[in-house]
């Protein structure tokens, strides 16, 4: 008799928690790749930092903050085991 094979799709919580993993990895991508725009729309690259970019960082730096506080309540795993076999 065969064994009943495996289902085709993941349950819903690993497979949430992997797309939190990956979004967690990317967020310090995404984050320099906003911390250095500003050196993009600026015209000459011999002015100093205007104080509209000074304010871009640090609302960038909050919101780097803010989303990787939202991130870290799940991905602490509250059961134990690894995700690898589900």
């Amino acid at each position: 008799m065969r064994r009943p094979r495996r289902p085709l799709f993941l349950a819903r919580a690993p497979y949430r928690r992997r797309r939190l993993r990956d979004a967690a990895r990317l967020l310090p991508v995404v984050g320099l790749l906003l911390l250095i725009l500003p050196l993009f729309w600026t015209p000459d690259a011999r002015v100093a930092l205007r104080s509209g970019d000074v304010i871009w960082f640090f609302l960038v730096w909050a919101a780097l903050i803010a989303l990787a506080a939202a991130f870290a309540p799940g991905l602490r795993s509250g059961d134990g085991r690894d995700d690898e076999d589900d």
